[in-house]
């Protein structure tokens, strides 16, 4: 990820919220991708939601993060993922 979209996320997060906060997480992905995310974060509980066709999954987690700092880490992390889309 472009360390400019990093900056301007991070303004825009520290304008909206008060941290820590909870925060959450919506990732499209494969369907053959989903435990690589849910792995990422094994102490969360996911919501999963599958495409109309099943070939895509909606993957939600809601976490308590300390500083807009922290998301961006996590943005960074599931970029590491092939095919997935964070909403």
């Amino acid at each position: 990820m472009e360390a400019n979209w990093a900056e301007s996320l991070r303004e825009k997060l520290d304008q909206h919220y008060t941290w820590p906060s909870l925060y959450i997480f919506k990732f499209i992905v494969p369907a053959e991708k989903v435990e690589a995310v849910k792995n990422l974060f094994p102490k969360h509980e996911s919501k999963e939601k599958n495409s109309k066709n099943g070939n895509y999954v909606s993957v939600t987690f809601q976490m308590m993060m300390p500083g807009s700092e922290a998301v961006i880490e996590v943005y960074n992390l599931v970029s590491g993922i092939d095919g997935i889309i964070a909403l």
